[in-house]
């Protein structure tokens, strides 16, 4: 069986302000063109299709376009999963019509996707995040862990008449005990499978997914996955790697540079060979940067106006810092984005600021407690206590959805 895997490519997300749009099409043009000259069968989409609950239409478009496309008259089979970007009622809602196209989405931990015939394959047997199909003549199991959070995955572990020792087992520990249980759907001879949108302990953040971790609470430990599974998709972390404690899992990586933290690793999707009981070999297709973001840093304001004048038809994001000794005028940095219309920002470096400079772009990449401790320590002259944070987190961690 030929598998391509990709996650996390938040369409309609935008960079200060500016659309994405024209990048994610044409990433998605190549998606198309990869997984018809691969002759996929499998594609597993894991997670944050969108960037938000409520994505513009021109980004739902696409991607429905995009999977009717991949589907290739119903011979390639699609599995998508809600990530934590993602509204599940809606990211699921076309699923009727979509099994015509082969396409399968789950949108929380307990989905049950409908059996029966799925374009040209065929799902066989399903039940709370798994279904057995026969895809081109081969049996596969998967295993469907669309983004859990407390609030989900407690409706779908948690039941009234367990003991309180269950009701008060780890995160961790929870996700650990639902792929235990959902792997004893696993049939012999048949591939297996896994895909969710997770956060694993010791995997190389990127700055991008900076979602809330209330202390560590919503990482998992790569013990957790079924020993038995051949392949695990993840998404959540927009870095390509191997997940750490399980050779079998992997982060795809989203397809775009979200941040300029990001700038600094190739982006791709992976290419996966898999045949029942033996091992599965993975290739990394790259993809092409398709607009750079780029911080330039001027020495003056003139310099400034020359960079973008010499390099105004550039096709790339720009960071603009400026050396200076007062702040710049309205009319300047009018003519900077004149000359320059992708100018995403442009910071001013006075004297006093260049040794303790801590631009906007660093300051986004901080984790999310430093940001809440700073500003609280700014804000009331004093540090936050760990009371009160830990108060603030169960408050955050109430609303989570």
């Amino acid at each position: 069986m030929k598998l391509i895997h990709t996650a996390d490519w938040h369409l309609g997300k935008n960079i200060e302000g500016h659309s994405r749009l024209e990048e994610q099409e044409r990433f998605l043009e190549d998606f198309i063109a990869i997984c018809e000259r691969e002759q996929a069968d499998l594609v597993i989409i894991s997670g944050d299709i969108y960037d938000s609950y409520n994505p513009p239409a021109i980004a739902e478009q696409l991607f429905y376009d995009t999977l009717k496309k991949i589907s290739r008259d119903g011979e390639c089979m699609t599995v998508v999963i809600a990530g934590n970007h993602d509204n599940p009622e809606r990211l699921t809602a076309p699923g009727p019509l979509a099994k015509e196209h082969g396409i399968v989405m789950a949108g929380t931990p307990n989905y049950i996707v409908s059996p029966g015939e799925y374009g040209k394959n065929i799902i066989t047997e399903s039940g709370p995040g798994y279904f057995h199909a026969i895809i081109h003549g081969e049996e596969t199991d998967c295993l469907l862990m669309p983004f859990p959070s407390e609030k989900r995955l407690n409706e779908v572990y948690l039941e009234e008449t367990q003991e309180e020792t269950q009701k008060a087992l780890s995160y961790g520990e929870k996700i650990a005990s639902l792929f235990s249980s959902l792997s004893t759907h696993y049939h012999p001879g048949s591939i297996h499978l896994a895909a969710g949108h997770l956060f694993v302990m010791n995997s190389l953040e990127d700055g991008s997914e900076r979602s809330i971790q209330l202390g560590g609470s919503y990482m998992v430990s790569g013990s957790v996955f079924p020993e038995e599974a051949d392949y695990i998709a993840l998404g959540h972390i927009h870095k390509p790697q191997k997940v750490p404690g399980c050779s079998r899992a992997r982060y795809s990586g989203s397809p775009l540079h979200f941040t300029i933290k990001e700038t600094s690793f190739r982006k791709q999707v992976l290419a996966v060979s898999l045949s029942a009981g033996n091992p599965c070999e993975i290739r990394e297709i790259p993809l092409p940067i398709y607009k750079p973001i780029e911080i330039w840093n001027c020495d003056s304001v003139i310099d400034a106006l020359e960079k973008c004048e010499e390099n105004k038809s550039r096709n790339c994001w720009v960071y603009l810092k400026i050396k200076t000794d007062h702040y710049i005028h309205e009319e300047d940095i009018r003519k900077m984005r004149t000359l320059k219309s992708d100018i995403l920002s442009i910071t001013p470096i006075l004297p006093e600021d260049e040794e303790n400079f801590s631009s906007e772009i660093d300051r986004k990449e901080l984790p999310f407690d430093v940001l809440v401790k700073d500003f609280y320590q700014k804000k009331f002259q004093v540090d936050m206590s760990d009371e009160t944070f830990s108060l603030l987190m169960e408050i955050l961690k109430e609303d989570e959805l």
